[in-house]
């Protein structure tokens, strides 16, 4: 059985709270075990807590779950594009899969609510299909 980690943006609770239910249920289904789940405020800290689970010989892969909404500036493109770019290099270095259910950037509030379990289903398969 392969153990995981669970990265959370803490910045819309209770849609993430919906990722992380399904995100438990869809590991379950795969028989992935979940090792940690780690809360943090936003995408920024995103990367830290990705690279802190995945330094622990236990974990075997992480699954990261947020929104970057839509705002008035071009901030929110930026973060999802940093949080790509770290993402996909934390993959390389530690030779882990780390599945990214983050919505956006630029999603809209009404887009929320039908995309949180869905995305978070997609990390946990995608994790799970690179072991």
């Amino acid at each position: 059985m392969k153990n995981i980690a669970l990265v959370m943006g803490s910045f819309h609770k209770a849609l993430i709270s919906e990722q992380l239910e399904e995100a438990r249920e869809t590991a379950k289904e795969l028989g992935l075990n979940i090792v940690e789940e780690v809360w943090v405020p936003g995408s920024v800290e995103k990367p830290l807590a990705i690279k802190r689970l995945l330094i622990k010989d236990e974990v075997d892969g992480v699954v990261v779950l947020g929104i970057i909404e839509k705002g008035g500036t071009k901030h929110g493109f930026t973060m999802g594009q940093s949080l790509m770019h770290f993402v996909m290099q934390l993959q390389l270095d530690f030779m882990k899969p780390i599945g990214l259910g983050v919505l956006g950037p630029d999603i809209e509030n009404d887009q929320m609510p039908p995309r949180v379990r869905p995305y978070a289903r997609a990390a946990v398969e995608a994790v799970a299909k690179m072991f």
